[in-house]
Parts: structure tokens; C-alpha cells; sequence
């Protein structure tokens, strides 16, 4: 990972401060964090990282949307991931990434070297602790994926990936509510399409589709307003818990 320092002032004043991995830190490991991480910046279609490169930096996303993508042998890739703000980029007690990162808005990292950062983590448990259970939501997060790729339609997916955005960027704790929201989609139509196993022209018509039957309203190719989440929550074929309808 490179590219030029931003500077944010301090944890405190930090967006993702409580769902970032030092949710659950007091002021004196605050503090401790605050003394190794540094910040990074990269401009939308920047490489962050690539797959196989020594990871000696981990660190979360403060701002901005980035992809993970796999490639295989014949040069066909996939999308296999967005990393929104909070997100964690890296695994400690791992030596290498396991996938490309590219930032497909302007983001901001908070980083740390993963070496210090380990130690780190045997002296501060809640860090230790909030990995962990960020891990197991990634891993629920990656079962969800497996039904929407499996056994959703079309507009189901369209409905579920929105609602994903909704939650993480719209409702941070997670909360679905009935207002009406506005969601600026972090990929294009063509990304999604990849992400969702869909054809690009399948994504236009379901947009199309979910806008004739007032579900969402289009202010350009990336401004999708919500005149109701609940409604948007039911097309997704998933009950207010997150899991599917039955």
C-alpha cells in the first residue's frame, strides 16, 4: 500500500470511531492505538493492494468504497467483495493478501504495520475481541451472499445489494426504517452486474422495473432515492432481522 499521509485529528473525532476494530477501547487504548497508525489516501481506480503482496500493513476504511477481486488463470476476475467504511483490509498472522483491493471512490485508511498492530492486539483483548466478532459477521455476511447468488431472482439481488449499501451508509448501526433515504451507489451498473452473477442489461431492466413500481426513484446513473426501506427490505426477499422470508 502506498500513496501520500492524509490526517484525520484524533480516534475521537474519527467517523467509524464505534464500528471501527477500537469500538470497544477506553481513552488509555485510545490513546495506544492513536501512537502507531498513520493514514492513508488513494483517488478513485487506484490500486490499493494486490493479491500475493507482502501484507505489511493492515488497517480500516475511514471513508470511501473499495472492491476485493479475485483473478484466475485465463485473466476473468470477480468481484468478490466491497469494503465499506469500518471494513477491515488484512489479517493478522497473515504474510500476504489473499486478494486485490482497488478503490473505486476517494478512500481514506486508518493503517497500522501489522507487526506492532499484533502486538498490539495481546495487550488490548477489545481489539482482540471486536476482530473477532467482525470476523463472524463477515463470515454470516458471506452465507447471505451464498443464498443471494444461489437461489434470489434478479430483482431480488438488485433489491438486497441497495439494501446493503442502505444499511452500511445510510444507517450505520444497521437499522432499517421506514424514511425515505438516498443511496449513491459506490459501483457502476456494470460492476454490480459482476458482483451479482447478473448481465448488465438484467440490472438495467430490474432498476427499471423496481422504479415503474415506485420501490426506488433515479436522480442520475448513481443517485437512487427510497421513498420507503421497509418496502425496499420486503423486495429483497429478507425480513427486518436479515434473514430470508419464509
Amino acid at each position: 500500500m502506498n500513496k501520500p499521509l492524509t490526517a484525520i485529528d484524533n480516534c475521537s473525532s474519527c467517523p467509524i470511531r464505534h464500528r471501527a476494530v477500537c469500538a470497544r477501547c477506553d481513552d488509555d487504548e485510545l490513546v495506544e492505538l492513536n501512537g502507531i497508525k498513520f493514514y492513508k489516501s488513494y483517488s478513485a481506480g487506484q490500486t490499493i493492494a494486490m493479491r500475493g503482496d507482502a501484507l505489511d500493513v493492515v488497517a480500516s476504511v475511514v471513508s470511501g468504497t473499495a472492491t476485493l477481486e479475485r483473478a484466475i488463470e485465463d485473466g476473468r476476475t470477480q468481484l468478490v467483495g466491497l469494503l465499506l467504511p469500518s471494513d477491515f483490509i488484512g489479517r493478522p498472522g497473515r504474510a500476504t493478501l489473499q486478494y486485490d483491493v482497488t478503490a473505486v471512490t476517494d478512500v481514506t485508511l486508518c493503517c497500522f504495520y501489522r507487526k506492532p498492530f499484533e502486538a498490539l492486539l495481546v495487550r488490548i483483548p477489545h481489539v482482540q475481541e471486536r476482530m473477532l466478532e467482525m470476523a463472524l459477521d463477515e463470515l454470516d455476511a458471506a452465507r447471505d451472499w451464498m443464498l443471494l447468488l444461489g437461489r434470489k431472482t434478479a430483482r431480488e439481488k438488485i433489491a438486497s445489494f441497495l439494501m446493503l449499501i442502505a444499511k452500511r451508509t445510510v444507517h450505520p448501526d444497521g437499522r432499517v426504517l421506514g424514511n425515505t433515504s438516498r443511496i449513491e451507489l459506490p459501483i457502476s451498473r456494470e460492476a454490480m452486474a459482476n458482483f451479482l452473477g447478473l448481465t448488465i442489461e438484467t440490472v438495467s431492466r430490474q432498476f427499471t422495473g423496481l422504479r415503474k413500481d415506485g420501490v426506488i426513484e433515479l436522480d442520475g446513473n448513481r443517485s437512487v432515492i427510497v421513498p420507503d426501506l421497509e418496502t425496499l427490505l420486503l423486495e429483497s426477499g429478507d425480513d427486518s432481522d436479515g434473514g430470508p422470508l419464509i
